[in-house]
């Protein structure tokens, strides 16, 4: 996930005084969690004025009262999708994979075997292909997975892009960079030039809408967490929040994978031991 992206040259846009920006970007921060500075002032005018020309609205003080109006739930949904940009690929950052490969998950499906208990997080899981490729690393180590209480999770804040992830279906070149040995048997998608993830790994992914900014909800704990490229957009204080809640959910010795740009710091840090590149385990004391 990424703050909005390019201004469109051609967008005059509606005006967005400092005032009302100063607005959006509050409530996009308590919301959301997102850290607008001034400078993405431009982005936030140009995404947000072609919603408002499409709507009829002629004015951000009139959108403002929107997001607190009737359909609430709806507006928001929007505002952050249009706020965001989600940027996503199969195995990406694939170090992380080969430490999921090697490191991570030969004793916990030995623990599975035996009857234990494995969850793995995906967290802010965009539309879907990170879960879906530690689906396919699970397959390729234990075919029949589906027989013990493994099971992974993919949560996003943004309803819309979990839906896509629901979905499974992609881009045919989307698939190019899986590695051979863990080539799909892809299904035909209901577009041309799609196709979808197969049955056999979209089974043993669930989703769900999730703020991490907001207390979790899960009585378990995780085996390991992939929260990438997520917490670069919060400022501080939120980052080490957010942190702090993943570490008391990963079970003792579960990892934490995030993006390259991240780093731990804050409370969790006397907890999670570096084990990799942007890779910690969780050693409580």
């Amino acid at each position: 996930m990424s703050i909005a992206g390019p201004i469109d040259p051609l967008d005059n846009g509606i005006n967005l005084s400092d005032q009302d920006f100063e607005a959006i970007a509050q409530f996009a921060y308590k919301h959301f969690g997102l850290a607008m500075s001034p400078s993405k002032k431009p982005l936030v005018s140009s995404r947000l004025s072609r919603k408002l020309r499409k709507q009829n609205i002629t004015s951000f003080k009139d959108y403002l009262k929107r997001l607190d109006g009737p359909n609430a739930e709806q507006e928001r949904s929007e505002l952050l999708s249009l706020l965001t940009t989600n940027v996503t690929q199969f195995f990406r950052e694939p170090h992380h994979f080969e430490t999921l490969r090697k490191e991570v998950l030969p004793p916990l499906i030995e623990r599975a075997k035996k009857g234990g208990r494995v969850r793995i997080w995906s967290a802010g899981c965009s539309i879907g292909q990170e879960p879906y490729t530690i689906a396919a690393v699970l397959h390729a180590m234990c075919p029949d997975s589906d027989r013990y209480d493994i099971k992974i999770l993919g949560t996003d804040i943004d309803p819309v892009v979990v839906n896509t992830a629901e979905g499974a279906q992609y881009p045919i070149e989307d698939f190019n960079g899986v590695p051979k040995e863990y080539k799909m048997q892809l299904e035909p998608g209901n577009k041309p030039e799609t196709a979808k993830v197969p049955q056999v790994l979209r089974k043993k992914v669930t989703f769900g809408v999730l703020n991490l900014i907001q207390p979790f909800p899960f009585k378990g704990k995780f085996d390991a967490i992939f929260c990438r490229n997520v917490a670069i957009y919060f400022d501080t204080p939120t980052q080490q929040k957010v942190w702090q809640a993943f570490q008391k959910s990963l079970t003792p010795g579960g990892y934490l994978f995030i993006g390259h740009s991240e780093r731990m710091s804050g409370p969790a840090a006397q907890y999670m031991k570096t084990a990799g590149i942007t890779t910690y385990i969780n050693t409580p004391g």
